[in-house]
């Protein structure tokens, strides 16, 4: 009987795992690609404003984190660094800093979601011609599935 009970939590416990591994790799493997480094500097030198994604922040971890440069443009916003994968990664632009999730979702109302991340090493994210991304000040990448803190960063 011990026996049965050992091998049905071992299994249960690698199901767990296998599932968590799953969760963190798909995202990853059907992640399109990357636009080009040019696609991105193109964006990068008409840039309105600028910032950069910290791995240091409060809410960060080893796995919710972004490192690199995210430039808006009048139309679109890149970035060209390394954020973490995960699913359902959001971009949305804030009127002011953040970088816990109670602070996000108490300013959650005051945001612009601005469109979805795909991809994790660079990115670019078309911006509606409604959003004039003068009237806020930080650039935030939450994972809504989660409800987890990515990364943000304050351009202005």
């Amino acid at each position: 009987m011990m026996k049965a009970i050992g091998l049905l939590l071992s299994h249960l416990a690698m199901l767990a795992v296998g599932f968590a591994a799953g969760i963190y790799a798909l995202p990853i493997l059907i992640a399109p690609d990357s636009p080009s480094s040019g696609e991105v500097q193109q964006v990068v030198q008409s840039a309105r404003f600028s910032g950069e994604f910290r791995r240091d922040l409060a809410d960060s971890d080893f796995l919710h984190w972004g490192e690199g440069r995210v430039s808006i443009g009048s139309d679109v916003i890149s970035f060209q660094g390394e954020l973490a994968p995960g699913p359902d990664y959001k971009l949305y632009l804030s009127p002011q800093f953040v970088e816990t999730e109670a602070d996000f979702n108490r300013l959650k109302s005051s945001m612009v979601k601005v469109g979805e991340v795909k991809t994790f090493s660079s990115f670019m994210v078309p911006l509606d011609s409604a959003i004039d991304p003068a009237q806020y000040t930080t650039v935030i990448v939450w994972c809504e599935t989660f409800g987890q803190f990515i990364t943000a960063a304050q351009y202005q």
